[in-house]
């Protein structure tokens, strides 16, 4: 039983990689950055691209953020080979396996898109161009593309600072493995709590015996 849970997160993994990559390659290579298409009146697919974290949020520098992301789906890896060895519920590794597919799908735009592609700043960008990429190893920018503007309205001018403001309900951008992340983190926060807490109890008290002996 846990081989075919195995093969099942293997097959969830690998799906969600070649449509995240395949997305992501063609936006790269199809449009200049900033350039949208309407697919419905509240979705757009707009190109734009992030050096940080998920959604377009930037806190730390691109190389260690790029290294931590490298770590932390290292360890989401050694996690999930662990409760598929374990034989947990699939529902839970499903919802691990999301996860991870997310983090390694925008880790390889980090990792390799810098020196795949050039710019798109007015352009359509190329693939391997002659003169180098936009940038070097680990320093690639994530590409992201849906864009949901459920609302777009003038705020009214006697609402206190923001009065009279063009307001968007939801303006971040964001790609297929953001929302792999997210969805992966919904589901265990709402049907596997105590399965994640209860396994990396078991996990730490594992490693600890390990050390011990």
């Amino acid at each position: 039983m846990k081989y075919s849970k195995g093969w099942g997160a293997v097959l969830i993994i690998m799906l969600l990689l070649i449509l995240d990559q395949v997305l992501k390659i063609w936006i790269k290579t199809h449009m200049q950055l900033h350039e949208s298409f309407e697919i419905l009146p509240w979705f757009q697919i707009y190109f734009t691209e992030n050096p940080g974290m998920a959604f377009g949020i930037e806190v730390i520098g691109k190389l260690f953020l790029s290294v931590f992301r490298i770590i932390a789906v290292g360890f989401i890896g050694y996690f999930l080979y662990k409760i598929v060895k374990q034989n947990y519920k699939f529902g839970f590794i499903a919802c691990i396996s999301l996860i991870f597919a997310g983090a390694l799908g925008n880790i390889i735009d980090s990792i390799f898109y810098g020196v795949l592609f050039d710019h798109s700043y007015g352009q359509v960008a190329g693939f391997m161009p002659e003169n180098g990429g936009y940038a070097g190893w680990l320093h690639g920018k994530v590409v992201d593309m849906f864009y949901f503007p459920l609302i777009e309205t003038t705020l009214p001018d006697w609402l206190p600072i923001w009065g009279g403001e063009d307001f968007i309900f939801f303006r971040p951008i964001f790609n297929l493995a953001d929302s792999a992340i997210c969805v992966g983190v919904f589901l265990l926060l709402i049907f596997y709590r105590h399965t994640l807490s209860e396994s990396l109890s078991h996990l730490n008290s594992k490693n600890y015996n390990a050390e011990s002996h």
